[in-house]
């Protein structure tokens, strides 16, 4: 009998120290969600994320500016390019109109075989007008995704010493609602950029 006793007291003695280590760790983790809530105390040292405004940095980066600068300068060389052609065929256009008025051709068919050749440089300088226009978007995503490609492999080197688990990134708000303004690296990611974008220019 006395054995079944020190049995059951032993039984309940473990069951004790089981439920009394579970309801400290239980305060522990209440603890470190309220520290969240309430924003108080550093973001690592609260949870190992971070954000980024992509808006913000995009504005801000230098290697971004200049690769904008490219798109730029190649759009306004196309539109310049295709403008002066339309510029060329619009007085062609015109002068076959007061040759036309005129009757300048001295027979039809030359009048007919003019008419084809200024529609065939109308549909020639449309397709160069979207042919430039794929180029340049085409361009365009290439070198955005080279501009995502150098932020991604950047970011992960500045992480090294940070330990971020997580780095969400945050355009115009959509993608992060609310958040402490002490998760948003934005400006600290920024300067390492700008600092390596320079030092390797």
């Amino acid at each position: 009998m006395k054995n079944v006793n020190y049995i059951i007291n032993g039984v309940l003695a473990v069951a004790v120290v089981i439920l009394f280590v579970m309801q400290f760790s239980g305060k522990k983790e209440e603890k470190v969600v309220k520290s969240v809530a309430s924003g108080s105390g550093t973001p690592t040292e609260i949870l190992p994320i971070a954000y980024v405004n992509v808006d913000s940095l995009l504005e801000n980066y230098n290697y971004a500016k200049d690769l904008n600068e490219i798109i730029l300068k190649k759009a306004e060389s196309s539109r310049a390019s295709v403008n002066q052609k339309a510029a060329s065929l619009q007085k062609e256009m015109e002068e076959f109109q007061r040759k036309i008025t005129n009757n300048a051709f001295l027979t039809q068919e030359r009048a007919e075989q003019e008419q084809q050749r200024l529609l065939n440089k109308r549909q020639e300088l449309q397709d160069l007008d979207t042919r430039l226009s794929q180029e340049l978007m085409t361009e365009q995503q290439n070198l955005n995704e080279q501009l995502r490609d150098t932020i991604v492999s950047q970011l992960t080197v500045f992480n090294q010493d940070k330990g971020f688990q997580v780095v969400f990134s945050n355009t115009g708000g959509d993608n992060i609602l609310l958040a402490n303004d002490a998760y948003d690296i934005t400006a600290e990611l920024l300067e390492y950029l700008n600092k390596n974008y320079a030092n390797n220019k």
